[in-house]
C-alpha cells in the first residue's frame, strides 16, 4: 500500500531541509514535492531594494539560497495561482501545476494535492496554509516506510494542520474560499509571528492518506 505523507511548515527553509533529508534517506525525487508561498521572499526583496545602500540589495533571492540548501534550486519553478498568490514548487507537482489550465483557477493547488492522494478536505486546509505563507512537503511512501517519512517531517518542525485550522477558525475563518484574495506580505508576516511560536514537534499531526 502506498501512502502520501504531508507536512506543513511555517518556513520554506524548514520544508527544504525536510525534503533534503527525505531524499537523503532514499525516498525518490519523483515521490517528493515541495510547495511554498513566495510572497514573503518577494516582499523582502522589494523592501531590500527600497532600503539598499551603496547600490547593494540585501534581500533573499527567491528560490536561491533556500532552494540550493535542499538541492532544489535547479528544479524550483515559480508560479502564480489565483487566490493563493506566488509560489515556488519542486517535484512532479510543479509540472502538474504548470500544465495547461492547472493554475488558471484557485483550485489548481487543491487539484494537484488531490491527484497526489490527499483528500479534498485536507487539500483545502493545506491550500489555505500556503495562502497564509506556509510551505508543504509531500512524499509518497510504501506503507512500510510511512512512519520513517513522518519522523523526518516532524523532526524539521512541521506544525499540526488540525490545530492551525482551529486557530484560524477562532479568528473568524469560515473555510477555504477559492475567491479569496492572496495574503499580502504584511498579512503573512503577522500570521507567521502569531503562529510560529505555537507548540510543534512530536505532537504535530502529519497528514497521511492511502493511495488506491
Amino acid at each position: 500500500m502506498i501512502k502520501t505523507v504531508v507536512g506543513s511548515f511555517d518556513t520554506f527553509s524548514e520544508a527544504a531541509a525536510a525534503a533534503r533529508d527525505l531524499r537523503g534517506a532514499g525516498f525518490l525525487d519523483s515521490d517528493v514535492n515541495v510547495i511554498a508561498n513566495n510572497t514573503r521572499a518577494i516582499g523582502r526583496e522589494e523592501k531590500a531594494v527600497e532600503e539598499k545602500s551603496s547600490g547593494t540589495a540585501t534581500g533573499i533571492v527567491a528560490g536561491g539560497a533556500l532552494g540550493g540548501a535542499a538541492g532544489l534550486a535547479v528544479s524550483l519553478m515559480g508560479l502564480a495561482i489565483p487566490g493563493i498568490g506566488p509560489i515556488l514548487a519542486a517535484g512532479p507537482i510543479a509540472a502538474a501545476l504548470a500544465g495547461a489550465g492547472a493554475g488558471a483557477v484557485a483550485g489548481g493547488l487543491i487539484g494537484g494535492l488531490t491527484d497526489l492522494g490527499v483528500n479534498e478536505t485536507h487539500a483545502e486546509f493545506y491550500a489555505e496554509a500556503v495562502r497564509r505563507g506556509a510551505a508543504l512537503v509531500t512524499v509518497r511512501a510504501d506503507e512500510s516506510r510511512a512512519d520513517e517519512a513522518e519522523q523526518i517531517i516532524r523532526r524539521h518542525g512541521a506544525f499540526d494542520i488540525e490545530d492551525r485550522v482551529l486557530q484560524w477558525k477562532s479568528a473568524g475563518w469560515k473555510g477555504y474560499d477559492p475567491k479569496s484574495e492572496p495574503f499580502t506580505f504584511e498579512e503573512i508576516e503577522r500570521d507567521r509571528t502569531l503562529y510560529h511560536a505555537a507548540p510543534r514537534g512530536p505532537a504535530a499531526e502529519i497528514g497521511r492518506m492511502e493511495n488506491s
